[in-house]
């Protein structure tokens, strides 16, 4: 190909450490170091704990246990680690994991400025990178690689289904409270991208810093700007501090807030009385199915706690790349990456699901609208389902990548 990867650019060691690093031999049976390891590498201490965190942790290892402990006849491991919201830290700790302790593949990754830190480090060193807590495009666009795979959601997916269908429902001018990072930038752009499109307006965004306790005068701002939706472009405490004070400091009868990446760990925390009506996008809810039950009901023995849809993936995506091993009889980088993009994803997570060039896993993401209080009739019974918006319509068209991959020149 012509065109490089802009990761080549930013990498934080030389080539040819990673070169080193990416040819260390591979024993006769075609397992580096006779034992698949898997990093998580997720919050364990800040803004995003209850989102990934753990129980993150736990997901990757009931995967590795449902597999059956083993691949190609080594043992498999899984370690993890805390990225502290920062990515020169992400980035380190993944240099470490990669280059001293043989991990082969890092997992979950929450907050997107660590995403795109990390997945530059895997693509340097060659290695396999699978994001599923982080929503920026730019994974599978500019910082693409044949080593990173983004699994369960992102910008384009949350903002085609919930920002489209408040559009085509009438909201038709917005005001957005965004996280004054790359992912909520990112979100932000996404939702006003299709906002435009539809033939709506932007009337402003006001952008706080990462863990705003104190959101009065946002929600003032927002409520002075008269846009009839509210769009909240942040989550996990951030989205539920921003959602409380819209209800302490009220909007006017003609707006109504609406939560672009909501999880279902913040529902629970709102709680049914504030995040009644409601609508999100998710790709996987406990309650949808005999499958998603099963595993769900087995993740809360372990966990104390119904799995959101990163934990989900988080288990969905080490089985696949498991599966990927077991198809190729090895743990290298390249040939695993080959079965990845070559075997389909038929899971309790996803049905028909497949990842392309770029490292975009497309299945259907659902949308989904919070019940009232006493339309719950169960514990843990907070949704129900909209619609389904099927993958491809889902996620950005490949023709609209930018990724270096799809370059056909040779």
């Amino acid at each position: 190909m012509s065109a490089k990867s802009p990761i080549k650019a930013i990498a934080l060691s030389s080539a040819a450490l990673a070169m080193g690093t990416a040819c260390s031999a591979m024993a006769s049976n075609g397992f580096s170091d006779d034992v698949v390891r898997i990093g998580v590498l997720t919050d364990m201490s800040g803004i995003y704990t209850d989102l990934s965190g753990e129980a993150a942790v736990e997901a990757v290892r009931m995967a590795v246990e449902d597999f059956g402990g083993e691949v190609g006849g080594v043992p498999i491991e899984v370690t993890y680690g805390d990225h502290r919201n920062r990515a020169d830290t992400g980035a380190s700790r993944a240099r470490e994991w990669y280059d001293s302790e043989g991990v082969d593949m890092i997992n979950d990754l929450s907050n997107s400025g660590v995403a795109l830190a990390v997945a530059a480090v895997a693509d340097e060193r060659q290695r396999h990178a699978i994001v599923n807590s982080s929503s920026n495009i730019g994974l599978t666009n500019e910082y693409c690689s044949p080593y990173v795979t983004h699994y369960t959601y992102d910008a384009h997916s949350l903002a085609h289904g919930t920002g489209k269908s408040i559009v085509e429902d009438g909201g038709d001018t917005w005001f957005f409270l965004t996280v004054d990072f790359a992912f909520g930038v990112g979100l932000e752009e996404q939702v006003s991208e299709v906002v435009r499109e539809a033939g709506g307006e932007v009337l402003g965004a006001a952008r706080h810093p990462l863990n705003t306790t104190d959101f009065s005068s946002y929600a003032l701002q927002a409520q002075a700007s008269g846009a009839e939706i509210i769009g909240i472009a942040s989550t996990g405490a951030d989205a539920i501090n921003a959602i409380n004070a819209l209800s302490e400091f009220g909007v006017s009868p003609d707006q109504r807030p609406a939560a672009l990446l909501l999880w279902y760990d913040d529902i629970e925390s709102l709680g049914l009385e504030t995040a009644q009506g409601l609508l999100l996008t998710n790709a996987f809810y406990w309650d949808a199915n005999e499958e998603t039950r099963e595993f769900s009901e087995r993740f809360y023995e372990r966990t104390g706690r119904m799995p959101n849809m990163a934990q989900a993936g988080n288990y969905s995506s080490t089985m696949h790349y498991l599966n990927a091993i077991e198809a190729a009889g090895s743990d290298d980088p390249d040939a695993v990456s080959k079965q990845m993009r070559e075997l389909e994803i038929n899971d309790f997570f996803a049905k028909g699901g497949h990842i392309r060039p770029n490292g975009r896993m497309v299945h259907d993401q659902y949308l989904w609208e919070v019940k009232a209080p006493d339309e719950s009739e169960y514990d843990y019974d907070y949704l129900r389902l909209v619609t389904t918006i099927p993958g491809e319509e889902a996620f950005q068209p490949l023709e609209d990548s930018t990724c270096h991959l799809l370059d056909n020149d040779e």
